[in-house]
């Protein structure tokens, strides 16, 4: 269904897609797709998005109203209106959006839209190329299928906390709700295979996206290493538990991270510390060995960067092909040439002209535009759109 012009070089122009979805994991699967050119309907109850109010700080708009600036880091370029699924008017206004959509992403527990009649089964029974993506903590079978799911009980649930943070310490959750952007992006990615696998076969399909899934899929080579030793990861601060040196360094004016990922970048990391003695001994020579001897290998790497200052440091090592970099705030992040260079923030407006930054979508595709120049829509901003234009 092509409801886009056609001229325009979107990846996703033409698929519609409807979100019945709120605060992080499937609005941030609506948003990419929004980038990535699809027209994408936010379906709000009466009182909104949630996060809506999940402020300070807040975007305030010429009229004075204001939506959290939280709700802009997952909404741009998506439409707003209103539907009250408690209401017949309600429903049948999903009932007829969901005929002519594409995709649907939402988040309620199991079982809660079947009340209303506006359950997968249902709708995709009347439209048959639909690809539903239900998004919930713990999917729709199994012994949790009916526990509400948030990001920060499934990262404790889920093993990343308890390899987080500094031995003998609290187990610790990341800055961000990592569950939830895994699960947002892991259901792009479902979505754009289904609508892939729908051109050649004309049928939908039903995508079960879960947190727990999600988070217990990304725990990579910690479950690798559990599943392959049968020992469990321990919390090891900024330390890795496969390679050694990698983790922070105490320098005379601060920090530094050095991530040593070969024995050659380890034979250079000696030689700018004067150690070169170290790359040839016993306990170094090898990843393995530096692994077992972590603790000796790392004191004296410690030891020696204690005579650098930071920057300096960083830029010997650079020069000679060992990755290393400061720890930079977000305000430092945002500052940095590296950042401004390939343009990771851009201004989107809102539909009165406020103007508001935002993140760029990262991947860049040549003679392809990515990145709706919409910011998030205020709430029911399209109501009086054509429903089905």
């Amino acid at each position: 269904m092509n409801h886009h012009n056609p001229g325009v070089s979107r990846p996703l122009a033409g698929i519609r897609v409807l979100e019945l979805a709120r605060i992080l994991a499937g609005p941030w699967a609506g948003q990419v797709l929004a980038d990535l050119g699809a027209d994408v309907i936010k379906i709000e109850s009466p009182a909104g998005d949630e996060t809506r109010r999940w402020g300070p700080p807040f975007v305030t708009y010429k009229d004075g109203t204001r939506d959290a600036a939280y709700f802009h880091a997952c909404n741009r370029g998506k439409r707003s209106i209103i539907a009250d699924f408690t209401t017949l008017e309600g429903q049948q206004r999903v009932r007829e959006l969901c005929s002519e959509a594409d995709v649907v992403i939402e988040n309620f527990k199991c079982g809660d839209l079947a009340r209303y009649g506006l359950d997968a089964a249902s709708l995709r029974a009347a439209n048959h190329g639909l690809i539903w993506c239900s998004v919930t903590g713990f999917g729709q079978d199994g012994p949790y299928a009916s526990r509400p799911g948030y990001d920060f009980v499934v990262q404790a649930m889920g093993g990343i906390m308890d390899i987080t943070g500094e031995p003998g310490a609290d187990p610790q959750k990341p800055g961000v709700a990592y569950a939830d952007l895994f699960t947002g992006m892991y259901a792009v990615v479902a979505i754009q295979a289904a609508l892939a696998g729908r051109a050649t076969s004309g049928a939908g399909s039903h995508i079960d996206m879960a947190l727990f899934d999600t988070q217990v899929a990304v725990l990579a080579n910690q479950s690798m290493n559990f599943l392959v030793s049968g020992v469990a990861p321990q919390r090891m601060g900024n330390a890795h538990p496969n390679l050694v040196p990698y983790q922070l360094f105490r320098v005379a004016d601060g920090s530094l991270v050095i991530a040593v990922g070969s024995d050659q970048q380890f034979a250079r990391l000696t030689q700018v510390l004067g150690v070169a003695w170290l790359a040839d001994d016993a306990r170094a020579r090898s990843n393995a060995d530096r692994v077992q001897h972590r603790q000796f290998v790392v004191e004296l790497v410690q030891q020696n960067c204690l005579h650098w200052q930071r920057d300096a440091l960083a830029a010997a090592l650079t020069k000679v092909g060992v990755p290393a970099g400061p720890i930079n705030s977000v305000a430092d992040v945002f500052a940095d040439p590296q950042v401004q260079a390939r343009n990771l923030v851009s201004t989107v407006f809102t539909g009165d002209g406020t103007p508001v930054p935002a993140v760029r979508f990262p991947p860049r595709f040549s003679g392809i535009e990515t990145q709706s120049g919409r910011a998030a829509p205020r709430l029911a901003e399209h109501q009086q759109e054509t429903w089905l234009k």
